[in-house]
């Protein structure tokens, strides 16, 4: 008797036991199946599969296409650009011996020069900031006319027009509009530093001492050429010391 009870209890707990699985969906009684176990196994079988293909190039496409951003735009801005001369203050010849750059500076880069132009004063009522200044990061357009030069030899710098906050158009083929940007007091334009090569470092330096005294102990300044690009962008091509010529 004992015995048929059993059996009878058991059937009672397997049926019982399939009609609620019946009832369970197949995700629950599918968890319900798998062990910690099972779980370890099929997440090292997914970390040991090669990942695809374009999930490799792209970020190398990414890395690539920042590395060569900058070179496009200054080949951009040399094949594009327009040629214009510059005048920069004088250079100290100790400078060049000690660093591997030379630093330039300009007359356009001084907020004195700028304010004498038309248009400095429209530009600074947009972009006022602290004590009467520019704020910082102002974007800024330099106009310049270029100057006929009557002797061969070192070209004569482009004449300041005016300067404005926005990017003249429609200028005349004799005029170029220069983009820069305010920071600290001076306004920069992408063409200040000029890295020397180390075989042409002293032989630059001698021209300087040489060739920029003049007879009355007064440095002259130096003429650079640059290319300006329809947007503003400039770009280093050469330098003038004296009469010599170094290119970029």
């Amino acid at each position: 008797m004992k015995s048929n009870s059993s059996e009878s209890s058991n059937k009672s707990s397997t049926s019982e036991s399939s009609k609620s699985n019946k009832n369970l969906s197949p995700e629950a009684e599918f968890s319900g199946k798998l062990t910690f176990r099972d779980y370890l196994i099929a997440t090292e079988q997914n970390a040991n599969k090669p990942l695809p293909f374009w999930r490799l190039l792209v970020p190398l496409a990414l890395q690539t296409g920042l590395i060569l951003a900058v070179p496009t735009q200054a080949l951009y801005t040399d094949v594009a650009g327009k040629t214009v001369i510059l005048q920069s203050a004088p250079v100290d010849a100790d400078n060049v011996r000690q660093n591997y750059a030379l630093n330039l500076d300009y007359n356009i880069s001084r907020v004195a020069t700028l304010r004498r132009l038309p248009g400095w004063e429209e530009l600074l009522r947009q972009n006022r900031g602290r004590n009467r200044q520019l704020a910082q990061g102002t974007n800024l357009y330099v106009t310049l006319q270029e100057r006929e030069s009557f002797e061969r030899g070192v070209p004569r710098a482009w004449r300041l027009v005016r300067v404005s906050g926005k990017r003249p158009t429609n200028l005349p083929n004799d005029q170029v509009a220069l983009k820069g940007v305010y920071r600290d007091g001076f306004v920069n334009y992408g063409v200040e530093t000029y890295f020397i090569p180390e075989e042409q470092r002293e032989r630059i330096s001698q021209d300087i001492s040489r060739t920029l005294e003049s007879r009355e102990g007064r440095r002259r300044p130096i003429a650079v050429k640059v290319k300006v690009d329809p947007q503003g962008n400039a770009v280093p091509i050469s330098l003038w010391v004296g009469d010599r010529n170094y290119r970029f």
